[in-house]
């Protein structure tokens, strides 16, 4: 049975920084990645990354600011979130799949999310 599990999230201010870590369990996956969810947005792709990691994704909004990394070995991958502001608060959810596309589509497994509030 395929598991993701997210942890890291919590209440922050602005200029904070956080780690979020999803462990994935029942099966390795090519393709991992960081979607986030504003109260009334759509979801949108905050990061991804390959299984080698040589190929990554960030959204404009996230770039110089936050790094996404996998440890294969323990089959979690890893959202160090660093200059938080108060537009990055949403639910933070993982995602996996076996595709190397980098949209919503391409995952087909997803964990439970974690909250993420940065306060000004």
């Amino acid at each position: 049975q395929v598991q993701l599990v997210e942890s890291g999230g919590g209440l922050v201010q602005a200029g904070d920084s956080l780690r979020l870590s999803c462990a994935a369990s029942g099966r390795t996956f090519r393709n991992m990645g960081w979607f986030r969810q504003a109260p009334g947005k759509e979801r949108e792709l905050v990061c991804a990354i390959t299984w080698t990691g040589a190929s990554t994704y960030y959204a404009d909004s996230v770039k110089g600011r936050f790094t996404i990394s996998r440890d294969n070995a323990k089959n979690t991958v890893f959202l160090q979130m660093n200059m938080l502001k108060p537009e990055d608060t949403g639910v933070y959810y993982c995602a996996a799949g076996s595709s190397t596309d980098y949209h919503a589509g391409a995952y087909n497994y997803w964990g439970q999310g974690t909250q993420v509030t940065v306060s000004s």
